[in-house]
């Protein structure tokens, strides 16, 4: 799909760790839930998905909705969706939406 950002996933003891490059667009929804669904069917001690957004170069509304849909299917276990070292072009539109206070946020290399 045209657009569709990189998502590497990467596990680390009970936490993901998902770098995403490129653009956070409703492109993003199939490869960032795909992954989070995985890890949740197949890490039952997961507790925290920490989503690597510093090479993140632009996001829409569409993109807020993937990572408030990230969050819900978190929710039921309890785990935690972190941003980390979310640039400008995510920031900016989550405090403009209201939603900048759903998320824990922890600079890049600080988790």
């Amino acid at each position: 799909m045209p657009g569709e950002p990189e998502v590497t996933p990467d596990l680390q003891g009970d936490t993901a760790v998902l770098t995403v490059v490129g653009e956070l667009t409703e492109a993003a929804r199939r490869p960032l839930v795909r992954c989070l669904t995985d890890l949740l069917l197949g890490v039952p001690t997961l507790h925290r998905a920490e989503l690597r957004l510093q090479d993140v170069s632009f996001m829409n509304s569409a993109g807020m909705a993937v990572l408030v849909q990230l969050q819900k299917l978190g929710q039921p276990r309890a785990v935690d969706i972190v941003l980390v070292g979310p640039p400008e072009a995510v920031t900016r539109p989550l405090q403009l939406a209201g939603l900048w206070h759903r998320f824990p946020v922890v600079e890049a290399g600080t988790s």
